[in-house]
């Protein structure tokens, strides 16, 4: 990927093949490239949920870092729940309306970890939650979204930055960005931590 928006004075790196993501931190105006990192992202036997994605955020940076030491690196991963119901990505059509049947009516919660590594400044790993009620929907509606979005690669099985707005009856949380895969208010703020103020135009202090 060639990199995109303002210079700093550090590169920046994504470690992240999510494209949500790269469309999530196009929005900082910052010159960035991508570097999925190779990780196993399995959780471990009876790991909380905040634990997971606090510790695969940090590994999927850390991973990353080790290969490009003068580089500020992001690493970040989500889950989401359904009580206590981890929903993963449902990777099919059935399994997206099976997910969303099961949603109807009730709160869903994501969990986003997020990790900074600045090469000076060490490392900066936050949990980012927020939640959302799902309207009571008819399987022909479920039916239907699932068609027009297909949300395979979406836990939870919708897509909040488009369609999957409609599915919602009530959003509660202080970072809506945390929904999509990249909580961009967090971000600021780890950056303003390593002297990277995205609102200046020379993008000085990194």
């Amino acid at each position: 990927m060639q990199p995109i928006g303002s210079k700093l004075n550090t590169p920046l790196i994504l470690a992240s093949s999510s494209h949500y993501r790269q469309q999530l931190l196009k929005r900082l105006g910052l010159t960035f490239t991508v570097v999925p990192p190779e990780i196993d992202e399995s959780p471990r036997p009876d790991e909380a949920p905040e634990k997971l994605v606090g510790r695969l955020a940090r590994t999927k940076a850390i991973s990353v870092a080790q290969h490009h030491a003068d580089a500020v690196v992001i690493g970040a991963d989500q889950v989401a729940l359904l009580g206590d119901r981890l929903l993963g990505k449902p990777g099919s059509h059935d399994a997206a309306v099976q997910q969303l049947m099961d949603s109807s009516g009730r709160w869903v919660k994501c969990l986003t970890g997020l990790c900074l590594v600045h090469p000076s400044r060490g490392v900066q790993l936050g949990i980012a939650p927020f939640s959302v009620l799902l309207r009571h929907l008819t399987r022909y509606q479920i039916e239907s979204y699932v068609r027009l979005e297909k949300p395979y690669d979406c836990a939870g099985s919708f897509k909040a930055e488009s369609l999957g707005i409609a599915l919602f009856q009530r959003m509660k949380g202080d970072d809506p960005t945390a929904l999509i895969g990249l909580p961009l208010i967090t971000l600021v703020e780890m950056f303003n931590g390593v002297g990277i103020d995205v609102l200046a135009t020379d993008r000085a202090g990194t």
